[in-house]
């Protein structure tokens, strides 16, 4: 008798208890399309699958999601969100995020350095901003070997460059000018010589493609990641990695200030730099592992842009103080806007 008490009391805590466990999610907030898939697919499966807990998204754009977390601050609609290196130190400084305890996550110890952006968000994935071309229908002597080839006259009304983020071309001419994004200022007249040099300025990833596929922009400062894409779709695009590096880009993962499943968000984070998981994040999407040791084939490794050594993390890349970045952006657009991208 006492048993058959004991087997109805386990199984009815088990009845209660199992609702509630079904019922818990994690929400993550991301961009939409392309990137909410590769989460889904790469991360979020695994997550799933090791904890039980499935994930929902918020998708929207960059300013838009940081706009909604000001607005919800202290009760955030997501518990993990991803966005760039540098607007993540926007929601930082609006005290948005809570403090990683990288302790609580055992796959950051093979972060690389650059990946540690701030005690607040770390890198999922990385990306240039570099240069691709069409060889097809641009000069045949010039290989972009350097940032300095964009000048070349022979390029005129050829050149295509985002209009949303000036920050690529403004530090590489300011660094080909002798000075650095912090003193930006020495790179203005190099960037004004480019002008004749450039055709359109693309509003979205979506542009940027018709552009460099229609060939009405044969050269670009482009995003290797679209690169890849296109290349995947016929289109015959070169990339490359001049001599002073590409402009490196990171995408960053962090918990939000006041989620109520911060534990589960710590074991999110950990299996999104799970070797194997950045591994997959890098055959998906063509991105670099932020993890050293990620398991990525010989033919995507071998990608310029593609980074999976501490060398190349160190020599191929030009790094814009992500700090720095988030407060210059503004006074860069504007400065671009009125005098590269106005006629």
């Amino acid at each position: 008798m006492n048993g058959k008490i004991v087997a109805l009391g386990l199984a009815l805590a088990a009845f209660v208890a199992g609702p509630a466990s079904a019922a818990e999610k994690l929400v993550v907030s991301t961009w939409g399309g392309s990137f909410r898939d590769l989460i889904a697919e790469a991360i979020a499966s695994k997550f799933t699958k090791d904890t039980g807990v499935e994930v929902e998204y918020i998708t929207g754009g960059t300013i838009d999601r940081l706009n909604k977390a000001k607005l919800a601050k202290g009760s955030p609609e997501s518990d993990i969100t991803f966005t760039t290196a540098h607007v993540g130190w926007l929601y930082a400084n609006d005290d948005l995020f809570e403090t990683l305890d990288l302790s609580k996550m055992p796959n950051a110890s093979k972060l690389v350095p650059q990946a540690k952006v701030s005690p607040y968000h770390i890198g999922a994935w990385a990306y240039v901003y570099t240069i691709g071309y069409r060889p097809d229908l641009t000069p045949k002597n010039i290989n972009f070997s350097s940032w300095a080839d964009l000048w070349n006259p022979e390029l005129k009304g050829m050149l295509a460059a985002p209009d949303f983020d000036p920050s690529h071309i403004i530090a590489v001419s300011a660094l080909l000018a002798g000075g650095s994004p912090a003193d930006w200022q020495k790179g203005e007249q190099k960037l004004l010589a480019l002008k004749p040099n450039f055709k359109a300025f693309y509003t979205n990833d979506a542009n940027s493609q018709q552009l460099i596929a229609t060939g009405e922009t044969p050269v670009q400062i482009m995003l290797s990641m679209n690169a890849y894409y296109m290349i995947a779709q016929g289109v015959p695009i070169k990339l490359v990695i001049p001599k002073e590096g590409g402009v490196l880009g990171i995408d960053t993962m962090a918990i939000m200030k006041g989620s109520k499943n911060r534990e589960l968000a710590e074991k999110f984070i950990n299996t999104a730099l799970d070797p194997e998981v950045q591994g997959k994040i890098a055959e998906l999407k063509k991105g670099s592992p932020t993890v050293l040791g990620a398991k990525v084939s010989p033919e995507t490794a071998k990608l310029p842009g593609v980074f999976t050594t501490a060398e190349q993390w160190d020599k191929e890349t030009i790094i814009i103080d992500h700090k720095l970045r988030a407060e210059k952006t503004a006074e860069w657009r504007k400065w671009f806007s009125e005098n590269m991208i106005a006629k």
